[in-house]
């Protein structure tokens, strides 16, 4: 029996991680644009129906709600040129798949689901950040449990999430198969939260942690889900009902946010596009040509990406000969080398760092950029 339920889950998270990630948007491959965060979704966690977490007057959908809108109104004075878009404004309910169409459908740069915590201990306090994951740790789990509970409220969540049951540790064996491609970017963001949690709004810091939340898993962009504390907390459940508390609390998501956004645009719009040289500058080290490997699945090291189209002439990437480029859309992407083994593209990227210190491994099938780990599993 165990052995049959197991070999039923290992197919079910094959297919979710299959149909997920496939999401993204027309007419482009399932890899998140990086050049500009210009349009962020907001998700306050439960309404409605759903109030989350509940301990006398305070109530989770009430406070989370305000300090979304809060957020979200920091962000539209600063960044007018920012679209801001709640999954809801309101005390409405809104399934978590919604949740996510919303984030997936108007092409979103950035999710942020922000919600409040609640454990038995009324001793714990303070804030934590998550990003999409493996649960580490038992507390993890719970939290994710908690969260993902919300679709037992929803009108045939068995077929929508292709029967997982939030309260079954074994359904989250799905998780240990994700390879997300926004990791780096959300854990970023997600350190930035807790460095401006700890700094501005004097929280305990509880760290970045991973977890598996539906929500993040079924969004195709970078994504955080904010634990802003605990109800359960007398001193942290006061501070939730306080204006001031509130508005520290989105005061310190917004500070992050703007931190984000200034490092991804820096980083995207590429120091490349100053540091093109009118003369050919020789290679430092020996550069051996680069084959195509055999088929359409290989790997490669993206090394740049720009608004503007720049020819990949050694001059233009410091002395690099095998660089080919690719039109994602909205930016033109720059890669060195095919390698048939991932091994021969980490040596790549090690030995590009010291040029381009924010290298990282991509994988292509049939032209159009995949999940490293798929690629992995087929070579």
């Amino acid at each position: 029996m165990k052995q049959s339920l197991f070999i039923f889950l290992l197919i079910f998270s094959m297919v979710l991680l299959k149909g997920y990630k496939t999401q993204g948007k027309t007419g482009s491959p399932a890899f998140q644009d990086e050049s500009k965060v210009s349009v962020v979704v907001i998700d306050p966690g439960h309404g409605g129906k759903d109030p989350g977490a509940v301990v006398g007057a305070a109530r989770e959908k009430d406070i989370v709600l305000d300090i979304a809108l809060k957020l979200g109104a920091s962000i539209k004075t600063n960044f007018p040129d920012t679209k801001v878009i709640y999954t809801r404004d309101k005390d409405v309910f809104v399934p978590l798949y919604k949740r996510a169409e919303i984030a997936n459908r108007n092409h979103a740069d950035l999710f942020i689901s922000i919600h409040a915590n609640y454990v038995a201990a009324k001793s714990v306090q303070g804030t934590e950040t998550f990003v999409l994951g493996q649960h580490r740790s038992e507390d993890n789990l719970e939290v994710a449990k908690k969260e993902n509970s919300v679709i037992l409220l929803e009108e045939d969540y068995s077929t929508t999430y292709e029967n997982f049951d939030p309260n079954l540790p074994e359904s989250y064996i799905m998780f240990e198969m994700i390879q997300d491609e926004y990791l780096d970017q959300s854990v970023m963001l997600a350190s930035v939260i807790q460095d401006q949690f700890r700094e501005v709004a004097k929280r305990h810091d509880r760290s970045v942690k991973q977890a598996g939340f539906l929500v993040l898993r079924e969004t195709t962009m970078p994504g955080v889900l904010v634990e802003a504390g605990f109800l359960s907390h007398a001193a942290e459940r006061n501070y939730l009902l306080s204006e001031a508390g509130r508005s520290n609390i989105a005061l310190s998501v917004f500070k992050a946010f703007r931190e984000y956004k200034r490092r991804i645009e820096e980083k995207s719009s590429f120091n490349l596009v100053t540091e093109i040289q009118t003369e050919p500058v020789a290679a430092p080290e020996e550069i051996k040509e680069i084959t195509t490997p055999a088929g359409n699945t290989y790997f490669s090291v993206q090394v740049a990406a720009t608004k503007k189209s720049i020819d990949t002439h050694p001059s233009n990437f410091k002395g690099e000969k095998n660089i080919f480029k690719i039109n994602s859309g909205k930016t033109y992407k720059y890669y060195s080398g095919r390698f048939y083994s991932y091994d021969e593209a980490l040596n790549e990227k090690l030995r590009l760092q010291h040029k381009f210190k924010d290298a990282f491994i991509v994988a292509f099938e049939d032209d159009k950029l995949v999940s490293v780990k798929k690629i992995q599993g087929k070579m």
